[in-house]
């Protein structure tokens, strides 16, 4: 009588373990940005037990209040500046130098089917959340706070900041911020796989190989409101001139274009010597650039290939970068028109600059010449422009809605 009690129990205990096996099987990768982004799961998700917890609750007011205040302030005036000022966006929308901000990639081409940003920072899979030791549910939050706090202020990740938060815990990368980008821009995930590039910028996935100078990335299919599939791809990769040349990031770009591209607090590494190559390659195969006056300098625009709309003011580089003050940009911008929204290093509203470069149809897409802007006449010397006082750079500590 015993034993088939005995096989009954474990028979039992099996059939529970199996159960718990397939309840943790069933967290979906939209499921993990919701609650990373501090929005309730699905109601049959096994998350759901981790947001009784008063940290995740106390993380969800706080991501509440900063995306509203975030949308308020910026984010819906930017789609609405899109909307009247980009005609025909392209499906393909790059943004180099852009970190894990589909925040922004998403509001300036929210009709983009395919978006591809590259950048240093690494990308790695998200844990199962389930999975993990109770404690470090609330460390993994809070450095998901941590990670986004300057650019829910500023408009713009701080690149130092980001090397020790990203790699601060169980959950780092840039996956999960990718995720709390997603989920609060009102995106369903569908799938999520991490991908590799050859030399060639042929894509793998699973267990192919790229070959010795693989560029590691994540593919994303998620979809909008309107229920329609559309692709992340973020890729971490060196966009130096070696770095560029020995990896095929932007010969897979090549095959998704041309298409419209976003510049924004790049670090004036445009303006660099080596950096060359990649500024080369958004004159060529961008139909449209969105930038600060952190992105290609105005010299660098061949002004037959190129029509220029300027907005906001500019002021010149914060007093991180100096020496980065363009004349030219100056002259231009004193005929832009004005914005209602802060963007890039100039984070302020009424002190921002932004420039939308225009492709001419049917020009021939040669490389970036040194040559003067359609805005200025190449045979009228300028009046020296009194250069504005060094501006003062955000004050440190400002994110005052950490713990």
């Amino acid at each position: 009588m015993f034993r088939p009690m005995r096989i009954a129990a474990v028979a039992f205990a099996l059939l529970a373990a199996a159960i718990s096996s397939a309840r943790a099987a069933e967290v979906t990768f939209d499921d993990t940005a919701r609650f990373l982004a501090g929005m309730q799961p699905s109601a049959d998700s096994p998350l759901v037990a981790l947001t009784k917890d008063p940290s995740w609750q106390h993380h969800a007011k706080f991501f509440d209040s900063a995306f509203a205040q975030l949308e308020q302030r910026q984010l819906s005036k930017i789609r609405s500046w899109s909307d009247v000022n980009l005609a025909a966006p392209r499906p393909t929308m790059f943004y180099l130098f852009s970190g894990p901000d589909f925040l922004y990639a998403n509001a300036f081409y929210s009709k983009a089917s395919t978006y591809v940003l590259g950048a240093l920072e690494p990308a790695s899979a998200v844990p199962d959340l389930s999975r993990l030791p109770r404690g470090s549910i609330s460390a993994a939050l809070y450095n998901v706070e941590r990670s986004l706090g300057s650019i829910l202020s500023f408009s713009f990740f701080i690149t130092k900041q980001m090397k020790v938060d990203l790699h601060a815990n169980q959950v780092n990368g840039t996956l999960p911020i990718l995720y709390v980008f997603l989920a609060r821009s009102g995106k369903t995930i569908r799938n999520v796989e991490m991908v590799a590039l050859d030399d060639k910028g042929g894509v793998h996935a699973g267990k192919d190989n790229p070959g010795p100078n693989a560029t590691r990335g994540v593919r994303i299919t998620f979809a909008g409101s309107d229920g329609e599939a559309r692709t992340l791809y973020y890729f971490s990769t060196d966009l130096s001139n070696p770095g560029v040349r020995a990896a095929g990031f932007l010969k897979f770009c090549e095959t998704l274009g041309p298409g419209n591209s976003l510049i924004k607090s790049a670090s004036y590494l445009l303006h660099a010597g080596n950096f060359t190559v990649a500024r080369d390659w958004l004159l060529a195969n961008s139909a449209t650039i969105i930038q600060d006056d952190s992105g290609i300098p105005l010299a660098n625009y061949n002004a037959r290939q190129w029509r220029f709309f300027p907005f906001g003011r500019y002021l010149g580089p914060i007093g991180e970068f100096p020496g980065r003050y363009q004349e030219r940009y100056a002259e231009l911008f004193t005929r832009a028109q004005p914005i209602d929204f802060g963007v890039g290093y100039r984070w302020r509203m009424h002190e921002s600059n932004l420039l939308l470069a225009v492709k001419i149809p049917g020009t021939e897409a040669t490389p970036a010449v040194e040559t003067t802007s359609s805005a200025e006449p190449p045979l009228r010397p300028r009046p020296k422009r009194p250069r504005p006082p060094e501006p003062v750079p955000p004050p440190p500590g400002r994110f005052f809605w950490f713990r």
